[in-house]
């Protein structure tokens, strides 16, 4: 709303423009009389050099009377209580670095409802950038707003202001840039990251959803028994707080958000991503790197799938018990038995590197473990110290920086010389930690540029074999 001003700004300065004419205007007669009365002096009187002098003075006192009342007039403040104008709005100073707040709550569904609660806003100087309607189906509305706020309001006093307009159940956070984006662009952005890679969908369901918890829960255990919570229908389950997606690749998702109830629409947005990921069915993008390696060698690196499971199977057998051993931590013979979780994209991201021949002889694992985010390589051993691994590393990196990962580790023994040169090799800050008996490699990525999709989290008790969180580390 925009109050009504009785004058535009371009004709409320001509107001006093006539009283200041009138004013000139009375000057220059005063001006030609004296001089006048002068001139008369002069050619009949006796004192003709003195009214000289005196009519001097009189036209320097009329002169600068003028500019006096010229510039206190032209330049006067204006009244108290009303804000000066702008001819020029564009060069308007805007408020100093102000702050922005996704805000969710539930209002009544009734007509003036929206109103009051834009009207509270407004009062604290609150200016609404987007709003978003998620109708419930027991009654009432959740508005979800993007404001932008004076940096010195708190978050609590706009809590209490969107509460006292008849605002519930409200929840509010820092947002940033990228909220800035309208809805239909970010979900069609998402939809076309899904479209193209089947290991988006569960980055893009964190992103459209906000912060919430993410399972991929298998259809089977390892041992092959059917899996408790992985039979979701094709429809899926919205109870309240947690939804539960049948996952295109088999099992199910889940997605927790404790802290807010999905609304229906969301429930719908996610549903319809994760029917788009089944209907294209399994893909990993096609493109790929050709290395030479110092003896002459070329090497391809590209992403890895679920068809890579025979070929990966292969190398295993090629590889030693001690390379097995560096990689996974545990008894060899139940390796094989990971390669399926470690291939799959619900779990994370997987580099192969093949020889002219098609020959795969290393793999390269980035693997989503919570909060956290875990790098992993075998290389046969062959072609170990060739610079296959340090070529990967830096390849899962750069994934991880573009998933918004804060860091990553990779577990290791403190007698595999050739994992903990390449992680020095990174150029990042590195820490070290021993954990029973195993080491522990974190690397920092906060001096690398990221994007503000954070990582996929999977449950402690699906982890992928070889991650932290298994118990025989």
């Amino acid at each position: 709303m925009t109050d009504r001003n009785p004058a535009s700004p371009a004709q409320r300065p001509h107001r006093h423009h006539w009283r200041r004419d009138l004013v000139e205007l009375a000057a220059l007669f005063c001006a030609v009389a004296v001089a006048d009365g002068i001139a008369n002096l002069v050619a009949h009187g006796p004192d003709g050099p003195v009214l000289l002098v005196a009519s001097a003075v009189a036209l320097l006192v009329t002169a600068a009377f003028h500019t006096w009342w010229a510039r206190r007039h032209s330049h006067a403040p204006p009244p108290a209580g009303k804000a000066p104008s702008d001819p020029h709005p564009a060069t308007a100073t805007a408020p100093a670095d102000p702050a922005l707040w996704r805000m969710r709550t539930t209002v009544r569904d009734e007509p003036g409802s929206l109103a009051s609660l834009c009207t509270a806003l407004a009062r604290e100087g609150v200016d609404i950038l987007t709003l978003q309607t998620h109708p419930l189906p027991e009654g009432g509305t959740v508005d979800e707003f993007l404001l932008r706020s004076p940096r010195e309001l708190a978050s609590a006093h706009l809590t209490r202001a969107v509460a006292h307009a008849g605002g519930r159940s409200t929840w509010i956070e820092r947002a940033d840039a990228h909220d800035l984006v309208d809805t239909p662009t970010r979900v069609l952005g998402l939809a076309t990251r899904t479209a193209l890679d089947a290991a988006e969908l569960p980055l893009a369901l964190r992103q459209l959803l906000g912060r919430c918890t993410i399972q991929s829960i298998p259809a089977t255990t390892l041992s092959g028994r059917p899996n408790a919570g992985a039979d979701a229908p094709v429809e899926g389950v919205l109870e309240s707080t947690v939804m539960r997606l049948r996952d295109p690749s088999g099992g199910a998702i889940t997605v927790e958000r404790p802290y807010l109830p999905f609304t229906p629409t969301e429930f719908a947005r996610a549903r319809a991503l994760v029917e788009l990921d089944a209907r294209l069915g399994p893909r990993v993008p096609r493109s790929q790197d050709v290395l030479t390696l110092p003896e002459g060698n070329e090497i391809t690196v590209r992403r890895a799938d679920g068809g890579d499971l025979e070929a990966a199977l292969a190398m295993h057998e090629r590889c030693s018990r001690r390379t097995l051993g560096l990689r996974y931590h545990g008894p060899v013979a139940d390796a094989d038995r990971y390669l399926g979780h470690l291939l799959s994209p619900r779990f994370g991201r997987t580099l192969a590197a093949t020889t002219a021949s098609g020959r795969l002889v290393a793999l390269g694992h980035l693997l989503w473990d919570g909060d956290e985010t875990e790098i992993a390589l075998l290389i046969e051993d062959d072609w170990q110290r060739r610079g296959i691994g340090s070529q990967l590393l830096r390849r899962l990196i750069a994934m991880a920086v573009e998933a918004g990962c804060d860091s990553v580790y990779a577990v290791t023994q403190a007698s595999n010389t050739g994992m903990v040169a390449a992680m020095r090799g990174l150029g990042l800050p590195l820490d070290y930690q021993i954990e029973e008996g195993t080491l522990v490699i974190t690397a920092r990525l906060a001096a690398t540029p990221a994007v503000s999709r954070p990582p996929y989290e999977v449950p402690s008790a699906q982890a992928p074999y070889g991650t932290r969180r298994d118990p025989r580390h």
